[in-house]
């Protein structure tokens, strides 16, 4: 299988991993019977870290489409290369250090790993678009 699918398949995993984070300080927060019902209720804002948690996890879903077309486009494409392979383990690598530092609050270092990330995805993009 293409390293770029592995990827993927390791970014669903990473999904799921923003996803029970964020939920489950949000749970902690407003409780079981909150997340069990129908959450129609106005609810105070969420405190700072299971904010963070969120916000994390919709930065992850914004990027996550990119990946998907950028790393498995090439593979479609029959244009992976050792390079996009390198790109696809670099997207994966910071954005899985981007979830505990912004959980951690981390100003600055949070805003150059995203940008890893984001450097990461541009390189498949160009390879379809460009050769």
């Amino acid at each position: 299988m293409p390293q770029e699918l592995t990827v993927l398949a390791l970014a669903g995993v990473l999904l799921l991993v923003h996803i029970f984070a964020a939920i489950r300080l949000k749970t902690a927060q407003y409780g079981v019977n909150w997340n069990m019902g129908a959450r129609d209720e106005a609810l105070p804002p969420l405190n700072p870290v299971a904010a963070r948690l969120e916000r994390a996890r919709d930065n992850f879903l914004e990027t996550l489409p990119l990946a998907i077309i950028g790393f498995g486009g090439v593979v479609l494409a029959d244009r992976a290369s050792e390079w996009t392979a390198i790109a696809a383990w670099t997207w994966l690598g910071a954005r899985a250090l981007y979830l505990p530092l912004y959980w951690a609050g981390v100003p600055k270092v949070r805003t150059y790993v995203w940008g890893l990330a984001l450097l990461a995805l541009l390189y498949p993009l160009k390879v379809l678009l460009l050769g």
